[in-house]
């Protein structure tokens, strides 16, 4: 049964499969012009508070919904974002999505997301043509790969596109957390315990994670004058990490070693506890990313926390610069922060 208006126009009906309200009957209720109803919906024009307030109130008791493909084309908004994300359960990807989805919400953005299962240049170039399409307002390509740091070469001069990752040359605004500096914390603070020098395991050659991270550990073993062992490379999984720890087992100068994610950390501990190697008292294990099991490892694990709500503000505020015109060549750096744990404690 339908609920009547005070003004005695049309109503929301209740019923299975009834009309819904439109803005003719908002307009009913509040006793003004559709256009003026308009005007309220999408910001176009002065209205008088009073009835502003008239037609917010018969807004909420028609439980009246505006239509988002005709708002958009009133306004030129369509209050949604586009993301070209990396098909991937791992940590980084899946935590810089999260981080991304919260920022947009949090600014009344929604999100449609592109996946990539190859971050190929045609892939990432298809994917950003699609989201186009959809009349998104700008697009967040998260590109952790070289390979998709390099697509973006081919991203749209004309349309806000920003890149989480990418490098230091692709042609977007970029936002990365310090993977270098990460690695340079978990470094000093493995050098800084009395050890000879840090063995690394590293993460897969083609991420650019993986580049960043080697690299600072590499420039820090080098600026401290200490010998830089030969890079393990895993490819992120605890059993790439359990491999690596199986072979630096043998080594016989072995006392601390940097893992490039907390995941191969994770493989370490396990290799090094069937070799009966004990963590920290023969040999200190850092790892990178503070997964949320990190703290329940045994023994828990130092490591380097990633801010992924912080990477999600600062990507947003950097596309919301794009769209209204702003630098194509802008960069940000969101600093991590070395969590201590037990893996790296007295012996």
């Amino acid at each position: 049964m339908a609920e009547r208006p005070r003004s005695g126009g049309p109503v929301r009906v209740t019923a299975a499969g009834a009309r819904q309200p439109s803005l003719t009957d908002v307009a009913g209720v509040a006793g003004v012009s559709h256009m003026t109803v308009s005007r309220v919906i999408n910001g176009t024009g002065p209205v008088r508070p009073e009835t502003r307030a008239r037609v917010l109130a018969a807004i909420e008791e028609l439980g009246y919904r505006p239509n988002s493909a005709a708002r958009a084309l009133v306004t030129g908004r369509t209050g949604t974002l586009g993301v070209v994300a990396l098909e991937s359960n791992l940590y980084g990807p899946a935590s810089t999505l999260y981080g991304i989805e919260n920022a947009a919400r949090e600014a009344g953005y929604a999100i449609t997301i592109s996946s990539v299962s190859r971050p190929g240049r045609s892939s990432i170039a298809d994917a950003v043509e699609n989201l186009r399409r959809q009349a998104v307002e700008g697009i967040i390509v998260i590109a952790p790969h070289v390979s998709a740091g390099r697509a973006l070469e081919a991203a749209p001069a004309d349309f806000p596109v920003v890149a989480v990752g990418g490098g230091d040359t692709a042609p977007v605004p970029v936002i990365s957390v310090d993977q270098r500096d990460g690695a340079r914390r978990a470094t000093e603070h493995l050098l800084a315990l009395g050890h000879r020098t840090v063995w690394h395991v590293a993460g897969p050659e083609d991420w650019l994670e993986a580049r960043e991270r080697e690299l600072g550990w590499r420039e820090t073993l080098e600026r401290h004058g200490v010998a830089v062992p030969k890079v393990i490379r895993g490819d992120w999984s605890s059993r790439s990490g359990y491999e690596a720890g199986r072979s630096l087992a043998k080594e016989r100068d072995l006392d601390a070693v940097f893992a490039g994610n907390d995941q191969m950390a994770l493989g370490l501990l396990r290799a090094f506890a069937e070799a009966g190697i004990s963590v920290p008292r023969d040999v200190r294990v850092a790892g990178f990313d503070d997964v949320p099991e990190a703290a329940y490892f045994t023994p828990p694990l130092t490591t380097v926390r990633q801010d992924f709500i912080e990477v999600g503000r600062r990507t947003f505020g950097l596309l919301a610069g794009r769209m209204d015109g702003g630098d194509r060549h802008a960069r940000a750096l969101v600093v991590p922060e070395l969590i201590v744990r037990e893996s790296t404690g007295p012996r």
